[in-house]
């Protein structure tokens, strides 16, 4: 089902992390991203278990995804679709399965699309047109705006990860990700 060098358990090149192995700081970690209510859609099968191979990484990158996601004040819709339009323009199967459920519980809509067009730029032509950006500052502010380029680029790593690691959508799930 999986590539050869795919862990079965994790669904990526790497095992699942073990409890056991890691520090106490580490083990807290571990708890929460096995607790279904730990906050996190994934747990430990995902970029949350690939992280805690890095156990001080996991400590520093946790909070800052926390920020970007619940606490940058930029609300559900643009959010997702922020981290939707990562995904896609990034090719991340596995994390637009992991954020469309979200997304569409946000009721994302086409005027919040149009807004995300920097995201676009960014990752498809690599820089952003004078007029894009003016249109998004004035509609986000400095703050707001900087908070979601930050949360897309907190996005590209998770993508990354991923990739780098081949991590795999659960058994049976068919790719959400449309194919270009």
């Amino acid at each position: 089902m999986y590539p050869e060098d795919v862990d079965p358990e994790s669904g990526c090149r790497l095992p699942l992390p073990r409890r056991e192995h890691l520090d106490d700081a580490g083990q807290r970690t571990y708890d929460s991203l096995a607790d279904p209510e730990g906050g996190t859609i994934r747990g430990l099968r995902g970029p949350g278990g690939i992280l805690l191979h890095s156990p001080d990484l996991s400590r520093y990158i946790r909070p800052i995804n926390r920020y970007l996601r619940y606490e940058a004040g930029l609300g559900g819709r643009v959010r997702e679709l922020a981290i939707l339009t990562t995904a896609r323009e990034l090719d991340s199967q596995f994390e637009w399965a992991a954020h469309e459920p979200a997304a569409l519980g946000e009721g994302i809509s086409c005027e919040v699309i149009e807004i995300i067009e920097p995201g676009r730029e960014i990752f498809g032509a690599r820089k952003v047109a004078p007029a894009t950006f003016a249109r998004s500052m004035r509609h986000f502010g400095r703050r707001a705006l900087v908070d979601l380029v930050a949360l897309m680029g907190n996005y590209a790593g998770t993508a990354a990860l991923l990739t780098a690691f081949d991590m795999q959508l659960d058994p049976g799930q068919p790719p959400l990700l449309p194919q270009l």
